[in-house]
Parts: C-alpha cells; sequence; structure tokens
C-alpha cells in the first residue's frame, strides 16, 4: 500500500475480529513507532504491548473512550518518564509521531487501530506495573477490523475534512 493511499483510506476503527495478530506483525508495527523521530533523538517513548484480554479489559475502564481496548487483538500502551518534567513541550509531539508511524505500518497490514485517552493512568498503571516516574497518557488499539467498521469497503475520505485551502496559507497569514 502506498502511503499516501493509505494516510487517505486510514479510519479510527472502534470494533475488531476476534482473528489474532502475529507477533511477527505486531513486532512490525511497535518497531515502526520506534522508527519515528523524535525531538534531539530522545526517544522518550516505552511501549508496553498486551495481548491478554483480561488486560485488554482493564484498559477498556480507564476512560470514558478506551471501550474499543477491550476487543482489540492487542494494544500498544505508550509510556513516558515523567511527561513534563523537566518541561519538554516536543514530548507529546513526539509520541504523536511514534503513534501515526505504527497505525499506518498496521493499516498497510490490512488492520485497524483506535488512538485512545487515558483518563484513568492509575488503573493503567496499576494492570501494567508502570513505574510512578512514568506517566501513561494513551493507548492505541489493534486489530483486523469487524466487517461492519472496515473502511476498505468504502471509498476514500472525501467529506467531512476540511479542504486543503482552508487551512494552508502561503508565506503569512494573509488569505
Amino acid at each position: 500500500m502506498q502511503v499516501l493511499d493509505a494516510i487517505k483510506r486510514n479510519r479510527s476503527i472502534r470494533r475488531f475480529t476476534e482473528q489474532p495478530v502475529s507477533r511477527t506483525e505486531i513486532e512490525q508495527i511497535v518497531n515502526a513507532g520506534r522508527l519515528a523521530g523524535s525531538a534531539k533523538n530522545r526517544q522518550p517513548w516505552t511501549f508496553i504491548i498486551v495481548t491478554q484480554r483480561p488486560t485488554l479489559h482493564v484498559l477498556g475502564e480507564c476512560g470514558p473512550w478506551c471501550g474499543h481496548l477491550t476487543g482489540a487483538a492487542f494494544a500498544v500502551v505508550l509510556t513516558v518518564q515523567n511527561l513534563m518534567d523537566p518541561p519538554t513541550l516536543t514530548t507529546p509531539f513526539d509520541l504523536g509521531r511514534a503513534s501515526q508511524n505504527m497505525i499506518l505500518a498496521a493499516w498497510s497490514l490490512g488492520i485497524a487501530s483506535c488512538m485512545a485517552t487515558i483518563y484513568e493512568p492509575e488503573k493503567a498503571r496499576i494492570a501494567l506495573r508502570i513505574p510512578d516516574d512514568h506517566d501513561v497518557p494513551w493507548a492505541i488499539s489493534f486489530g483486523y477490523p469487524h466487517p461492519d467498521a472496515d473502511p476498505r469497503q468504502r471509498p476514500p475520505r472525501l467529506t467531512g475534512r476540511l479542504s486543503l485551502n482552508e487551512v494552508i496559507r502561503w508565506e503569512r497569514w494573509e488569505k
């Protein structure tokens, strides 16, 4: 799959089949995150791969929009040593870059995904034995898309997005 086509066709999918994802594919996906660039090459992340159903259920209870984690074939929990200590504004951006790499790598393999904000990090910290000096801001669910939710059956996203001319300016703010 070409990168631009993957970007156009990818959607956040919250319903998955029960088909497992192979360890090889999981490692390919997470390796794509590891290869993401980061400010000053800090690589501020640690990725926790979760495949056990009971743990996925606990993660699904870590916030109002985390439910899709319970039905995932696996999840990747993103952790970082004290997100803002010292204040490093690039860390959330770096985690976003790593996340997008994983999401697009998965999609190129036919594996769907969805981001989840962890609103109850203590619950995740306890379930995953994450040390107190690490924050748990996000997780990503992954799995093969349920047929009712499979965006590959639909044309690329043509609506719902601002047009290119609405979001760009050339040289300065003026339209």
